[in-house]
């Protein structure tokens, strides 16, 4: 790729990369359903891991309490109030004792309250026992975050449902500053680069410009599942979907204005969800808007790439978002940002060094200003690697699917493999 701070940003992916190893790998755990969840911990560090995860973005639906003094303090607890559907116990005994006092739990829950045991002691044994006990699963500290949540979805998810897709969310930093376009280019690129399933969701209901860009005219679109949507499933979303290539399928925005497009936070969650689950990847193309849906959608996505332009109001906007955005995702990645429209004749800009300062962020990409390169593409419903394969902007949007779908950071990981080989040959 021709950017010049590419080295810059794998270095930033790589330290970002071992912090998720602390945390365990979170990219392919599920959210959590509907469930209420109760721990009693005897240490402090475990119960700051169920605490921290608790704020996990994967367990928003959950509501989550984390109480000190183990099997016992349980006991006394629900001898006067409910159990609730999951309870976590953490203790430091094993065999006959541990047996024991979780008999006496036993003995104050519920039929159908499963019991997560964290325990200190590795043995197989003990992990036989606690399963043939009733006990759901039994896991051994120090654990994971992903350690956790894994477990916890194992119980309550279907395993029958199959995995959810990979959700990624585009938002630009102002109005005007081609997200939407990008977006658009990015998807059609995944799903032409790697031939996988591809869903391209226009969230812009009365502005959105994808059909115009994927040369398109469907019938129906995202309106009809979401003014419907306790009808969405895999037969209404393939109905809705418009075929734009092999792999590639959009799920229009209407663009009209005959009506006004209000929406409370959870109102997308059925037909992305359904989306999820019937393609490996699904765009978001989210308009510049910030309330409860948009909000509600970019903390929930697998990935958050902000667009902006070189200018003073976009660094205010991208830092507002960056900010916020650690705060709803403290345990994933840190959006990605594209730096465009840069190099416009005439008008005064912030140098991309000077941009991305402030931010401590380095961009995945720069594209620079192409209005001839891009207008073609757009009056003549063509993405730009169909308008011109060779130039170096189709290079930027190979590069952002990779690092989307997780190929350029495999990259770098295996760089550094090899050089850690090389270094143990060379001894030899």
């Amino acid at each position: 790729m021709s950017n010049p701070l590419q080295k810059e940003y794998e270095t930033q992916e790589s330290s970002s990369a071992q912090h998720r190893v602390q945390q365990g790998n979170l990219e392919n755990v599920r959210p959590v359903p509907r469930i209420t969840v109760q721990a009693f911990c005897e240490t402090e560090i475990i119960a700051q891991t169920i605490d921290m995860t608790g704020k996990d973005r994967r367990m928003s639906r959950t509501q989550l309490k984390v109480l000190m003094g183990g099997v016992p303090s349980a006991v006394d607890y629900y001898g006067s109030a409910p159990t609730p559907n999951l309870i976590i116990i953490e203790s430091k005994l094993a065999g006959p004792d541990l047996l024991g006092n979780l008999s006496r739990l036993a003995e104050v829950c519920d039929s159908d309250t499963k019991v997560i045991v964290i325990g200190h002691h590795n043995d197989i044994a003990i992990y036989r026992e606690m399963i043939a006990s009733g006990i759901s699963d039994y896991l051994v500290a120090p654990l994971s975050m992903a350690d956790l949540m894994n477990s916890i979805t194992k119980i309550f998810v279907d395993p029958e449902t199959g995995p959810l897709g990979r959700m990624i969310a585009f938002i630009g930093a102002k109005g005007g500053v081609g997200s939407s376009t990008i977006s658009h280019n990015v998807a059609w690129t995944i799903s032409n680069q790697y031939r996988n399933d591809v869903v391209l969701a226009d969230l812009d209901l009365a502005f959105g410009t994808a059909n115009i860009n994927l040369d398109q005219d469907p019938p129906q679109g995202i309106a009809e599942a979401i003014y419907s949507p306790d009808r969405v499933d895999d037969i209404l979303l393939d109905r809705l979907l418009a075929k734009c290539a092999e792999n590639l399928n959009l799920l229009a925005a209407p663009s009209t204005l005959d009506r006004t497009y209000d929406f409370t936070q959870d109102t997308f969650n059925n037909v992305l969800e359904v989306a999820q689950r019937s393609s490996p990847t699904v765009v978001i193309d989210l308009p510049h808007q910030w309330n409860a849906w948009t909000r509600h959608i970019l903390t929930n996505a697998d990935e958050v790439v902000i667009t902006a332009a070189p200018e003073l109001a976009n660094l205010r906007n991208t830092k507002n978002l960056l900010d916020v955005l650690s705060g709803l995702r403290p345990n994933d990645v840190t959006p990605r940002l594209i730096m465009n429209q840069v190099g416009v004749p005439k008008r005064p800009e912030i140098s991309v060094a000077d941009f991305v300062r402030p931010l401590d962020i380095q961009p995945a990409a720069i594209i620079p200003f192409e209005p001839a390169l891009f207008g073609t593409a757009s009056n003549n419903g063509q993405m730009v690697s169909e308008a011109d394969a060779k130039s170096p902007v189709a290079a930027h949007f190979e590069f952002m699917a990779q690092i989307l779908t997780g190929k350029a950071e495999l990259k770098v990981e295996k760089k550094s493999k090899l050089a850690i080989f090389s270094k143990f040959t060379k001894k030899k």
